[in-house]
């Protein structure tokens, strides 16, 4: 294992650490289960999930898995077959309010055989109900972060996100998108490392603004129902699209930790329409790409 490979590991299960205090905190009843897993091909991890009052499913997990990428990982990740090593920390909470969002952050590093090494992660929103003074107060968190750090562009992550986090066969994105940023090598090392973990430590205060102005509102069956269509969107987009889900299952990862993301309850429904006017309609015409939210 190289000293940069170490390095991010032990920030990375101190970022794990952090998240979790910070996430009981704010949910008040919930603690969270920890499971410590080993990859047979090389590595392991620790899987932390919690179901509180706030939170009906959420996981923090850290892994640091390594072993040799096959002919087709190393093909989708356009690195070709060989010795790589991966770790980082991934997040999904899933509220059981319908009116306080799904958050996901993925803060990650990579690095094969040869000196090829990248970071990537970012965070991003789904409201089930787009309020659009929280998206802002959200984006607004996020390009703070960014500006803070010289290897970090928020025009550009945030453009890479609305790509990325983009149901195409829905022709509609996830939520309303954050920032999103892969393979960054420049300048160096350490500043990205900096950054990667700035953007960890951005997660608790980002949501807990959005639960404090969402966690009282008040809802009925009809927002539930509502809450579980959107989940199905979300199952949807993890499971068609997400490259994350894709390397991990290719690459021999621990099935549990990876669907961790999946909703405890998500609905389809045939040829849904919503009621013209509705707040449900109104959420479906935020969800496109290139909405300037700051």
């Amino acid at each position: 294992m190289t000293p940069t490979a170490q390095t991010c590991i032990d920030a990375f299960k101190d970022l794990q650490d952090e998240i979790c205090r910070g996430l009981e905190e704010l949910d008040g009843e919930g603690k969270f289960e920890e499971d410590k897993w080993t990859r047979p091909g090389g590595g392991g991890g620790r899987s932390r999930v919690i179901a509180g009052d706030l939170i009906e499913k959420g996981g923090v997990n850290f892994s640091a898995v390594h072993g040799t990428l096959s002919e087709a990982a190393g093909k989708a990740l356009k690195t070709g077959a060989g010795d790589f090593l991966a770790t980082g920390v991934s997040i999904v909470l899933h509220p059981r309010s319908p009116m306080v969002p799904i958050i996901h952050m993925n803060v990650r590093y990579f690095e094969m055989e040869g000196g090829v090494w990248w970071f990537g992660g970012g965070i991003d929103l789904t409201p089930h109900y787009v309020m659009p003074p929280l998206a802002t107060d959200f984006h607004e968190q996020l390009k703070a972060t960014c500006a803070a750090h010289s290897c970090a562009d928020y025009e550009k992550f945030k453009a890479t996100a609305d790509d990325y986090f983009y149901i195409k066969h829905r022709k509609e994105t996830r939520g309303i998108g954050g920032i999103f940023y892969d393979r960054l090598t420049e300048p160096n090392f350490e500043a990205i490392l900096n950054y990667s973990l700035a953007v960890g430590r951005t997660f608790v205060p980002a949501y807990t603004a959005q639960v404090e102005r969402t966690r009282d509102l008040g809802f009925d069956e009809s927002h539930q129902a509502w809450q579980r269509l959107r989940r199905g969107r979300y199952v949807e987009f993890n499971l068609v699209w997400d490259r994350g889900t894709k390397f991990g299952l290719e690459t021999d990862g621990r099935t549990e930790s990876i669907l961790m993301s999946m909703p405890p309850q998500a609905d389809w429904e045939y040829n849904h329409r919503v009621e013209v006017g509705s707040p449900e309609a109104d959420t479906l015409q935020w969800l496109r790409k290139g909405v300037d939210w700051v």
